[in-house]
């Protein structure tokens, strides 16, 4: 960990929003790459304890320079053309977009130039990947958690299967709603009322489980089509649009449940794990991380076993 280096396509030094370059980029060695391109940074990885790949889109067509900029109508625009892609012209559904591409295609070109790059001397490898939680449906296509997944499934997959067993480590980085201050102006007011509903969720008062929002969503979602009361004949299944609005609700429920957290303290988690946790492998989801980096919520006085907290969708 004593050599760190980035990569970006621009190779410059990351700058916030207003310009100001961080102290923290002093530290590191920037290089122009991309991540599509492995000849651009395989040499940079001979050698190295650990990569990880922040690189992902939340909505196809641009938006990240509104959320930077705290532009509310424009970063509603993209939300509303991303929603209608799900339901628009059928002759481009199942085409290869920029989901396909960044979230998964990207990630898994990485990884595979890192599992065959030089090891490490007396130490093994990790790969962090930052995916994500099942929360933005259906305000976000099915896609964006879909190709998650897929990217998750094929590093898992590899990781299993090389020799010598645990030579190369994936940890699986599971955030619901990152938001800064600064970074992400737009994110805090939403983060502000997704921690009140998670504290809600987690102690409810009265111990009103049965009641609470996420509880009566999963519990529409889990109803056979046509009501509590309706047998549905053999031959009929749900359509493959009405599981996805079923699946939309559990996304929903994730929503209301799962805490947001700081881009730092996802940074922090990832460190640490990193340095001094070789334990920890697969999925991590909020709790897990909080955990990691020693937050504790209000009146818990030991966290809870890491091992004991992957996020289970």
């Amino acid at each position: 960990m004593n050599l760190r280096i980035v990569t970006s396509s621009s190779g410059q030094p990351f700058r916030t929003p207003k310009g100001h370059i961080p102290g923290w980029t002093n530290k590191v060695k920037w290089h122009t790459a991309s991540a599509l391109e492995p000849s651009s940074y395989a040499p940079l990885l001979d050698g190295k304890t650990a990569v990880v790949h922040t690189l992902g889109v939340l909505l196809e067509g641009g938006y990240k320079n509104s959320l930077k900029e705290g532009d509310f109508l424009s970063l509603a625009s993209s939300f509303v053309r991303n929603f209608g892609l799900e339901s628009g012209n059928p002759l481009t559904r199942g085409k290869s977009g920029e989901y396909e591409l960044i979230n998964r295609d990207s990630a898994l070109r990485v990884f595979e130039t890192y599992k065959t790059a030089a090891p490490p001397e007396n130490a093994g490898k990790t790969f962090v990947y930052v995916s994500a939680e099942d929360v933005f449906r259906p305000f976000v296509p099915k896609r964006y958690i879909d190709t998650k997944r897929q990217a998750e499934e094929e590093i898992s997959r590899v990781c299993g299967e090389i020799s010598p067993p645990g030579s190369l480590r994936d940890v699986l980085i599971r955030p619901g709603l990152m938001y800064h201050p600064h970074l992400r102006p737009l994110t805090t007011p939403l983060a502000v009322l997704l921690d009140v509903s998670s504290r809600l969720h987690h102690k409810p008062p009265l111990d009103l489980y049965g009641i609470l929002p996420s509880s009566i969503l999963r519990s529409i979602a889990s109803r056979p089509q046509g009501g509590p009361n309706f047998t549905p004949p053999q031959s009929s299944s749900a359509t493959p649009a009405q599981a996805a609005d079923l699946s939309s609700l559990e996304s929903l429920a994730n929503l209301l449940e799962v805490p947001p957290i700081h881009v730092d303290q996802v940074a922090d988690a990832i460190v640490e794990v990193i340095r001094n946790r070789p334990d920890v492998s697969g999925p991590v989801g909020v709790e897990a991380m909080r955990n990691i980096i020693g937050w504790r919520r209000e009146g818990e006085e030991v966290p809870r076993s890491t091992k004991e907290q992957p996020a289970t969708l």
